[in-house]
C-alpha cells in the first residue's frame, strides 16, 4: 500500500467519523487511523483483546496516580462483569493528550494485585512483629475521633500529625487539618524537591517553573527530565515537539541518563559544581551584552539591590550594569571547567547556544542537583537567571511561573488559619526552609521537643523512602514518642509494619480528586474518579459509598476525612462539622457529589457553559470526560494592568511597590493574581508601579524578581542574597583521597516507588539497582562488572552489585533509589508471612544491638501462588539493594532540603558480605543531625522582626499570623543541639 492510499484511508475514515458526528482522534502522528474511541460511543465500545476475543466495555476517564504528572486514563470496564479490562490514555486531557507512560496502564496491575490490603487490620502484637487483626472501620474510627478530640480539647493540637508524601490532590486535606485547627501537615517534600522550590521562590514568589517547552529554540534541562522528571510524560511530549521542529536541547547530568542521550549537548559535571557552570553562560550573556536590558530594567529589583547594598551610589540602571558586570565577572569558561570537569570550549558552545535562544529559553530543573547538594537551591537560582537575562520570562518558547498555568478551585467552605505553629515540622532553625523539616522528625522527637499522640503516614513510606530509616524505625517502634501511627495505604509498605492500624485506601482508579499542573501555557483542571462508581452511575445504579464498589472494603480518603472529622466533633461544638455540611443541608453530612458539584458548579470558569452546552451539569461533564481547560496562552500575567477598582487607598514604597487597603476580590482563580498577604495594618501588595502604570508584577516583596532577595540578607545569609556558587558538601576539595561521590537521586522511568509495589508490569522491567562505576574507578579498585561491593558511607555500610560503564563520570558511583523493597521475616522459615508485597520486596532479617543495625536477606523474590497466574511466572529474584538505610540526614540550612549526595568509600565485597546487607549506626546517624544543625542561622538569633519565618513564604498550611511570633518558651529550643 502506498502512501497515496494510506492518505485516502485516513481521510476516509475521518470522514465516516465526522459524518456520524463523532470525534475523530488522530493517531500520535497525524497520520495513521484514529488513537482512542470516539467519545460519543464512550458508553459502549467493542474492541479486541489479545486473544482476539470481543469485549463490549464502558469508558470511564480517571487521572493516573503513579506520579504527580496526573495524566489522564480511560478505564475498559466490562459492561457484563464490570471488571476493569485496562486502562489507556484519555485524549480529552490537555495536559496528557492521550498519551501515557508505562506507569499508565500499569494501574490495572493495582487494582488486581493479589497482595494489596482490603480491609481495616489493627495490630495485634508488637510493632514490628507483624502479627494484625481484622477490624470494623467504625472501631477503628471512633479510636481515632477519640484520640484526636482529646488533642484538641486538651490544648494538645501539635500532637496531631498527618504525613503525606505525592499528595495526589489539590488541599483537599489541607483543608480537613485547617477544620480541626492544627498546624499538622508535614509532607515529604525536603527530600524531594524543596532546593529547587527554594531557589525559584526567592526569585518570583512563586515556587516552581512551567516551561514552554514545545514552543522553545533552546531547552535547558538539569535533570533527566525528558525521560523520569517533574511531569515527565506531559512535558517530555512537548519537548520532543520542540526537537522535531529543531530545538537545541542541552542537558547538565553527571549519568548518561536516556535524556542526555538525545542531547545536543551534554554536560557531565562533577556533582556540585552546577551552578558554576550557569554562572559562566551568565557571565558571557552579561559582558557581551547579549541580555534583554530593558527586561532587566523594567523587571530587576536592581533598584532595591542599590539602595541596600550600594548606598549612596547613583541609583541609576547604567550604574547597576557596571556593578553586575563586575559580580560576575570571575565566572569565566576556564573557572567553571576547573570547577565541574568539563571542558570550557564546550561550556562556551552551551553559552552560545543560550544565548542565540532570546526570549525562547525553556529551562527546567527540579531535583537532580538542586535536590543532591548543599547549597543547591542555587542551581535553581542560577538557572533561573538565565531566563531573567534573556527576559525569557512568561514568554512564548520561555519560561512561566507554575502558579500562572495551574489552577485551583475553592470549595464551598474554607476554614480560617490554624492559631498554633508546629515546632516538630517549623523549627526556628530553619526560618527560610520551604517546606516541613520533616525527615529530621525521628531527631525532634529523640531530643524531647514534643511527641505525637496520632500519626498519619499516606501515600508515603519515610522508613524507606527517607534518608535514616532506621532512626525512624527507632521512633516509631516507641510508644512514648508516637502514641498511635496509622498508615493509610493500599498497599504494605516498610513503615507500614510498624503501625497501630492500617487503613486500606483505594488506588488512582478507586478515589476521588482534584488537580491541576503546570504542562504548557494553559490552565486545565482533572477529576479522578472512582470508575466502577462512575460506571454504576451510568448504569443507573446510584453510590453513595466507594465501599459499595472498591475490592474488600476499601474506601476513598475523601470520605474517609469527612467520617472522621464528623465523628471527632459529633454535635457541632467545636466549630469543626460545618466545613463538612452542604451549604443547602446544614446539620446533615456532606457528600462527595455535593462537594464536587459546587466546585464545578461556582469555582471553575467557563464549566457551567461548555457543560450545559451538552445537556449535562458540570459535575456530569467531568465525570464524563474527566478534565476540562480552563484557558490557554495566559501569557505575561506580571504585564497585566491593575485595575482602579482594585486601586483605593493606596500607598507606595520608595520602590513602586503599590499597597491597598481595599481587599479585592479577582475572581475564582486566584493563582494568576497572587500576591503576599497583607501586614499587621492591613496593607495589602496590589502591584508595582512601572513606567507610571500598576501592574501585577511578581508575588514577592517588591513585586519585582529578586535578583537581590532582601529576605535572605536580612534573615542571616546576606552573602547568598545574589545568585551564586556554594561549593557543595562533595567538592573535590573536602572528598579524602579514597573517596567518591554517591549519586543516589535519579529515577527509572518504569518505577513508582512504594505505591507501585506489586505493579508487575514494571516491576518484570526493572527490579535492580547496580552501582554505576566508570570503568577507570573499577580497574583502580579492583572490581568488576557483577561482582559484591561494599559502599561504605558515614554512618554504615551496604552491599550490592558493580556495573561498569562509560555513562557516569570518573570519580562518581550512582546508584538508583527505586528499589531494595524489603518485609520483615515473619516466620522462622522466612516464609512471605501474612505481610509484604511479594513480587518486588526481598524477606530480611532486621536486627539491633543498642544503636547498631544489621540487615540480612534471608531470600529474594521467589514464584508464588495467588489469584493472579502470573505471580507463579516470576522469573527474577534480585530486588536492589536499601541504599537509604545507610545514609544520615544532610538538611541544607537555608532551603531545608536533604543534600542527598554522599561521600563513600568502594570496595570490593569482604570476606562474610551477602548481596543486600546493611549495617547502620544511629548513633552515628545523630552526630550527623547535630553536625548540621550547626550550620543554621535560626530565627532566634536572626529573626529581624520577632516572627519566626517571613511571612510571604510560601508554606503548604499556613497558620495565623499570631502564631508567628517567636514565644518566649521557643528559647529553650536554641540553636544549639
Amino acid at each position: 500500500m502506498n502512501l497515496e492510499e494510506i492518505g485516502n484511508r485516513v481521510s476516509a475514515a475521518r470522514a465516516e467519523t465526522l459524518a456520524r458526528g463523532e470525534t475523530f482522534y488522530p493517531g500520535a502522528s497525524r497520520v495513521h487511523l484514529a488513537a482512542f474511541p470516539p467519545k460519543e460511543r464512550w458508553d459502549d465500545w467493542t474492541y479486541t483483546d489479545s486473544r482476539r476475543v470481543g469485549r463490549r466495555t464502558m469508558l470511564v476517564p480517571t487521572t493516573c496516580f503513579n506520579c504527580e504528572s496526573a495524566c489522564g486514563l480511560l478505564a475498559y470496564i466490562d459492561r457484563e462483569t464490570l471488571a476493569v479490562r485496562k486502562f489507556e490514555g484519555n485524549p480529552e486531557h490537555p495536559g496528557s493528550r492521550g498519551r501515557n507512560c508505562a506507569k499508565g496502564p500499569a494501574t490495572l496491575n493495582q487494582v488486581t494485585d493479589p497482595d494489596r490490603i482490603l480491609f481495616p487490620l489493627k495490630r495485634a502484637g508488637e510493632r514490628g512483629e507483624g502479627r494484625w487483626e481484622r477490624v470494623s472501620w467504625d472501631e477503628a474510627l471512633d479510636d481515632l475521633a477519640a484520640r484526636i478530640r482529646a488533642a484538641i480539647t486538651e490544648d494538645r493540637p501539635n500532637e496531631i500529625m498527618y504525613h503525606v508524601g505525592r499528595p495526589g490532590e489539590d488541599g483537599f486535606t489541607e483543608r480537613v487539618l485547617a477544620s480541626w485547627g492544627v498546624d499538622g501537615h508535614n509532607s515529604h517534600t525536603n527530600v524531594c524537591s524543596s532546593g529547587a522550590r527554594a531557589g525559584y521562590h526567592f526569585w518570583m514568589g512563586i515556587d516552581r517553573p512551567s516551561p514552554d517547552h514545545a514552543n522553545a529554540d533552546v531547552i535547558l534541562l538539569v535533570s533527566a527530565h525528558l525521560e523520569s522528571g517533574h511531569y515527565f510524560n506531559p512535558h517530555a511530549q512537548r519537548i520532543t515537539d520542540a526537537k522535531a521542529r529543531g530545538a537545541v536541547v542541552i542537558v547538565l547530568d553527571t549519568r548518561l541518563s536516556n535524556t542526555a542521550s538525545h542531547a545536543d549537548h551534554w554536560l557531565a559535571p562533577h556533582p556540585g559544581s552546577e551552578a558554576a557552570i550557569l554562572l559562566a553562560i551568565a557571565n558571557h550573556l552579561i559582558q557581551t551584552g547579549r541580555y534583554d536590558r530593558e527586561f532587566v530594567r523594567r523587571w530587576w529589583n536592581w533598584a532595591e539591590y542599590l539602595g541596600c547594598e550600594h548606598p549612596g551610589t547613583e541609583a541609576t540602571f547604567e550604574r547597576f550594569e557596571a556593578i553586575l558586570r563586575g559580580l560576575y565577572r570571575d565566572y569565566t569558561f576556564d573557572f567553571a571547567a576547573a570547577e565541574s570537569g568539563v571542558d570550557a570550549g564546550a561550556i562556551a558552545a552551551v553559552a552560545e547556544a543560550v544565548a542565540r535562544a532570546g526570549t525562547r529559553l525553556a529551562t527546567h530543573s527540579w531535583r537532580s542537583a538542586a535536590a543532591g547538594n548543599l547549597g543547591g537551591w542555587q542551581v535553581a537560582r542560577c538557572l533561573f537567571l538565565l531566563n531573567c537575562l534573556l527576559g525569557a520570562v512568561a514568554t512564548e518558547g520561555g519560561t512561566y511561573p507554575n502558579a500562572w498555568n495551574k489552577f485551583v478551585p475553592r470549595p464551598a467552605r474554607t476554614p480560617g488559619h490554624p492559631g498554633t505553629w508546629n515546632e516538630l515540622t517549623w523549627p526556628a532553625e530553619y526560618p527560610l526552609a520551604l517546606n516541613e523539616m520533616s525527615f529530621l522528625l525521628p531527631h525532634f522527637l529523640k531530643q524531647g521537643r514534643g511527641r505525637l499522640a496520632v500519626y498519619f503516614t499516606r501515600v508515603y513510606n519515610p522508613v524507606w523512602t527517607n534518608p535514616d530509616g532506621l532512626s525512624w524505625v527507632e521512633v516509631l517502634t516507641d510508644p512514648q514518642l508516637v502514641g498511635l501511627h496509622v498508615a493509610l495505604t493500599p498497599v504494605w509498605n516498610e513503615t507500614a509494619y510498624y503501625a497501630d492500624y492500617i487503613l486500606p485506601m483505594g488506588v488512582g482508579s478507586e478515589r476521588h480528586d482534584l488537580h491541576s499542573y503546570e504542562h504548557y501555557d494553559g490552565q486545565w483542571i482533572g477529576f479522578r474518579q472512582p470508575v466502577l462508581r462512575a460506571a454504576r452511575e451510568r448504569l443507573g445504579s446510584p453510590v453513595t459509598d466507594t465501599r459499595e464498589v472498591n475490592p474488600g472494603e476499601v474506601w476513598e480518603e475523601n470520605e474517609f476525612w469527612i467520617d472522621l472529622s464528623w465523628r471527632i466533633d459529633p454535635d457541632g461544638s467545636l466549630g469543626i462539622r460545618r466545613y463538612y455540611e452542604p451549604p443547602e443541608r446544614p446539620g446533615e453530612k456532606l457528600t462527595i457529589d455535593e462537594y464536587y458539584g459546587w466546585i464545578f458548579e461556582h469555582s471553575v470558569p467557563g464549566l457551567p457553559e461548555r457543560a450545559s452546552a451538552e445537556g449535562l451539569t458540570p459535575l456530569q461533564f467531568m465525570r464524563r470526560y474527566g478534565a476540562f481547560e480552563i484557558s490557554s496562552g495566559v501569557g505575561a500575567v506580571h504585564e497585566q494592568p491593575v485595575p482602579t477598582a482594585e486601586l483605593r487607598n493606596t500607598a507606595e514604597d520608595q520602590y513602586g511597590r503599590v499597597f491597598t487597603q481595599a481587599v479585592a476580590a479577582p475572581g475564582p482563580n486566584l493563582a494568576p493574581v497572587a500576591t503576599p498577604e497583607g501586614d499587621d495594618d492591613g496593607r495589602r501588595p496590589a502591584g508595582v508601579r512601572l513606567d507610571g502604570i500598576v501592574r501585577r508584577g511578581f508575588p514577592t516583596p517588591s513585586g519585582r524578581l529578586e535578583f537581590y532577595s532582601r529576605t535572605l540578607a536580612e534573615w542571616g545569609w546576606p552573602e547568598h542574597a545574589l545568585p551564586g556558587y556554594i561549593r557543595s558538601h562533595v567538592h573535590p576539595s573536602v572528598l579524602g583521597s579514597d573517596q567518591l561521590v554517591l549519586i543516589s537521586t535519579f529515577r527509572l522511568p518504569t518505577q513508582i516507588h512504594t505505591r507501585g509495589a506489586n505493579a508487575k508490569w514494571l516491576n518484570e522491567l526493572a527490579h535492580t539497582n547496580p552501582l554505576w562505576i566508570h570503568p577507570d574507578d573499577a580497574q583502580r579498585l579492583g572490581i568488576t562488572a557483577g561482582r559484591l561491593v561494599r559502599v561504605e558511607t558515614e554512618i554504615g555500610h551496604f552491599v550490592v552489585k558493580a556495573w561498569v560503564t562509560e555513562g557516569i563520570r570518573p570519580g562518581v558511583v550512582a546508584c538508583s533509589h527505586h528499589m531494595g523493597r524489603w518485609k520483615l521475616a515473619t516466620s522462622a522459615d522466612g516464609g512471605p508471612g501474612p505481610a509484604g508485597p511479594r513480587q518486588v520486596a526481598a524477606t530480611v532479617d532486621l536486627a539491633a544491638d543498642g544503636g547498631r543495625w544489621g540487615m540480612r536477606r534471608r531470600h529474594g523474590v521467589r514464584p508464588y501462588d495467588s489469584a493472579d497466574p502470573d505471580t507463579r511466572r516470576i522469573w527474577w529474584g534480585d530486588v536492589g539493594v536499601h541504599q537509604n538505610l545507610t545514609f544520615p540526614v544532610h538538611p541544607d540550612p537555608i532551603s531545608g532540603q536533604h543534600c542527598w549526595h554522599q561521600a563513600v568509600r568502594i570496595r570490593p565485597a569482604a570476606d562474610g558480605d551477602a548481596y543486600g546487607d546493611i549495617a547502620v549506626d544511629t548513633g552515628k546517624a545523630h552526630a550527623a543531625y547535630q553536625h548540621w544543625l550547626r550550620l543554621c542561622r535560626g530565627a532566634l538569633d536572626h529573626s529581624p522582626d520577632g516572627t519566626r519565618r517571613p511571612y510571604w513564604l510560601l508554606r503548604p498550611l499556613k497558620p495565623g499570623k499570631d502564631a508567628y511570633r517567636l514565644a518566649e518558651e521557643a528559647t529553650a529550643h536554641a540553636s544549639q543541639p
